[in-house]
């Protein structure tokens, strides 16, 4: 790799990191008003899937749809948006936006231990110490006082760490039984158009179905262009992978975490005590540790390593 090409797979990485951030003030906005988790989900995978179409015609790519890789889109569509996406959008409504931001990052060092329990890798005390920083990490931030605000609710904080276990199941997923021979696009692709499918009917019948039909509110503009915002920057991942490979990608994880809490201050004017901080760092360092041998980042790819 010369190092103009360097410096231009920095560049595109430092815009991935700040384009995943940005979707976490965004998805504080969309909750800012009535709206609730499965309208949100339903509209946010449509989108998703409107793009994603548009995308495939550009790059003429067709869409499987064997048995196997119906398999495969139903399972991410569960483990990978549904049930996620749900817990996340419930937990942004009580907690800061750069909170949220901080407990995703906890996604690989979850998938350690859930990589360790389906023989996907071996124990090693380096990762093991990063696992224990990141969940002290989290432990700093739910003691009392962690915010200006006060006290951080700490069953909200739990649900947003159910997002983070799902998505690092997701990664263990893919790395375990595959995908079908499917890329990461088609697979994006499709698990979009069955988890809409299933957001739903959840939406109508729970009574949380958002009208589409203007006028726009800022809700409906933020949640437009965080779905729009995750399809290009997961395509743009996708295609880094390919030009500099998934153990240079993956650092994305860092930034996005940064850019998060950078994007809740800049938008949301959100403020923290010195703990905040002291725990953002204590994540950084977690996530280090935990970061997978270089063979084991080839193997999964970048799906099974992707950030949120």
């Amino acid at each position: 790799m010369t190092r103009e090409a360097a410096l231009g797979f920095t560049a595109v990485l430092i815009l991935l990191g700040a384009g995943w951030g940005l979707t976490m003030p965004l998805t504080k906005i969309a909750v800012s008003t009535d709206y609730q988790h499965f309208g949100l989900l339903f509209w946010q995978l449509a989108i998703g899937v409107v793009v994603m179409t548009m995308l495939g015609l550009l790059r003429g790519v067709r869409l499987p749809r064997g048995r196997a890789h119906l398999r495969v889109y139903l399972v991410i569509a569960l483990i990978g948006s549904v049930l996620p996406n749900s817990a996340s959008y419930q937990a942004a409504v009580h907690l800061p936006s750069g909170i949220m931001s901080i407990l995703l990052s906890m996604i690989p060092i979850w998938a350690f231990p859930i990589a360790l329990t389906l023989g996907l890798d071996r124990f090693e005390w380096r990762r093991f110490a990063g696992l224990l920083i990141g969940l002290t990490a989290v432990l700093v931030i739910v003691l009392p006082n962690a915010a200006m605000t006060g006290a951080i609710p700490v069953i909200w904080v739990g649900v947003g760490l159910i997002a983070g276990l799902f998505y690092a199941f997701e990664g263990n997923y893919v790395a375990r039984w595959g995908t079908a021979g499917l890329d990461a696009i088609q697979v994006l692709w499709g698990a979009s158009i069955v988890g809409a499918i299933i957001a739903l009917p959840l939406a109508l019948f729970s009574g949380q179905w958002i009208d589409p039909r203007p006028p726009f509110a800022a809700a409906d503009i933020a949640l437009a262009i965080s779905a729009t915002t995750h399809v290009l920057v997961y395509a743009g991942y996708v295609w880094l992978v390919g030009r500099a490979g998934p153990v240079f990608a993956v650092q994305v994880s860092f930034l996005v975490t940064l850019f998060g809490v950078f994007w809740a201050r800049l938008i949301l004017g959100e403020a923290y005590a010195p703990t905040v901080w002291g725990a953002l760092a204590l994540m950084m360092v977690g996530m280090f540790l935990v970061q997978p041998r270089r063979a084991r980042v080839a193997e999964a790819g970048p799906l099974g390593d992707s950030a949120r």
